[in-house]
């Protein structure tokens, strides 16, 4: 655009350059940031990683998640090599772009006796509009003689749900203190809320968390019947928040149709979550749609509001008089990024300032964060800082040899983190 004042211009600068006349001050220079990230393991790559585990009561191995199928193990951290652990890439259809593939896996709390783990992942053809497939919770088992394999052909499938859109499916899976299984669903996708799932307990398993027993503990209750559940793998935790429901946000449901493995809802994506190891509180990070991304305090029966509220603002449907919804202990809106990435409270002497804090990231930003919770409280800014910067962070992990906070990265591979100048 030609300036409307194009004498005033040169003259300013021939100002500013006379003798006496102290320039215009630079902006100030960002301040460096305290942590930076290098390859965990020099000398190994894992392809589109999306998490790093080890078993329970273990600190020695390491298991990576790649998207497109498999799970690689590195056998000892003393001396690190890569082996396949598991490979179920045939598994996945011909698409595993954008938000499908294998998305999460969980070691059973007995693992060293019963070698059992757990995995979620997608099975789609097609891509955009036309894909179709859908989403899968499966045990597996370890080998008996082999601990750094597991065999393929020991797939228990518990859930299928079939699956409308390729997008929004999650997803983690973990174990709870007390000894559960804990699933994120997405709400099926598309934008939203197109098909309806957020706000329903008595339809399909999208748009929450569940909670299940994989070890049908004696006195729990059978699922309801659905075409998702696989009859005799899981059964329903008897204090559940919705057993037993007949209404639900104060309209009557079916409870021939109530899907009370339910423990939280109106959620709309929750890529990953984690338990605080000292307080047991379950932390969640809900990807957001158009104005923010944000994180929650997860609690039994509580209901976060989406599609009727977007983080603390509204959302697609206009909210019926009467409901309200928890809201986040922190979100941020979409100038700091556009698709969160969980992480967890870490506890640990290895970065003491960071001790008690929780270490989150934003896959687009690539912005990793660390938030000092204020009891179940919603913090304030001055509580959430910048500590580090890497692409598309996917996961956060601990090196079980270390203790180095490790983060997973689709596009970078595995990193570890340090204090800069170290």
């Amino acid at each position: 655009m030609v300036s409307p004042f194009p004498r005033l211009v040169p003259a300013l600068a021939l100002l500013l350059l006379a003798p006496g006349v102290l320039p215009l001050a630079r902006a100030a220079e960002p301040a460096p940031l305290p942590y930076v990230t290098a390859p965990a393991f020099a000398g190994l790559s894992f392809a589109q990683p999306l998490a790093a585990i080890t078993p329970p009561g273990e600190s020695n191995r390491l298991f990576v998640i790649e998207k497109t199928g498999r799970i690689v193990v590195v056998p000892d951290l003393a001396n690190p090599t890569r082996e396949v652990f598991l490979d179920i890439s045939d598994r996945l259809g011909t698409n595993t772009g954008g938000e499908l593939g294998l998305l999460a896996f969980a070691f059973h709390p007995q693992y060293r006796t019963n070698r059992q783990f757990y995995v979620w992942y997608t099975s789609f053809t097609g891509s955009g509009r036309t894909a179709n497939g859908s989403s899968r919770l499966a045990r597996f088992q370890a080998s008996a003689t082999n601990p750094n394999f597991a065999d393929p052909a020991s797939e228990q499938l518990m859930i299928v749900q079939p699956d409308e859109a390729s997008n929004h499916n999650g997803g983690e899976i973990l174990f709870g203190p007390d000894g559960y299984l804990y699933l994120s669903v997405g709400d099926e996708g598309a934008a939203n809320d197109t098909f309806e799932n957020s706000q329903r307990i008595d339809k399909d398993f999208f748009a929450g968390i569940h909670r299940i027993d994989v070890d049908r503990r004696p006195g729990n209750l059978e699922p309801t019947a659905h075409p998702a559940v696989q009859p005799g793998t899981y059964s329903i935790p008897r204090d559940n928040p919705f057993v037993g429901a007949t209404t639900f946000n104060g309209t009557p449901i079916d409870p021939a149709k109530l899907r009370a493995e339910f423990w939280a809802v109106g959620l709309r994506n929750v890529w990953r979550m984690a338990f605080d190891p000292q307080t047991g509180q379950l932390w969640a990070a809900d990807v957001g749609q158009n104005s923010s991304e944000e994180i929650d305090l997860i609690t039994r029966g509580g209901n976060y509001g989406w599609n009727y509220r977007e983080a603390r603002g509204r959302g697609p449907r206009a909210v019926p008089e009467g409901l309200t919804f928890l809201e986040p202990i922190w979100d941020y809106p979409r100038g700091e990024g556009t698709s969160i990435s969980g992480g967890f409270v870490y506890r640990g002497t290895k970065y003491p300032d960071l001790n008690g804090q929780y270490i989150f990231a934003d896959y687009a930003s690539g912005k990793i964060w660390a938030l000092r919770p204020d009891g179940t409280r919603r913090v304030t800014a001055d509580r959430v800082r910048q500590i580090a910067q890497i692409p598309s962070a996917t996961s956060f992990g601990l090196d079980p040899r270390t203790g180095d906070i490790l983060v997973t990265s689709l596009t970078a591979g595995l990193l570890r983190l340090s204090p800069a100048g170290r």
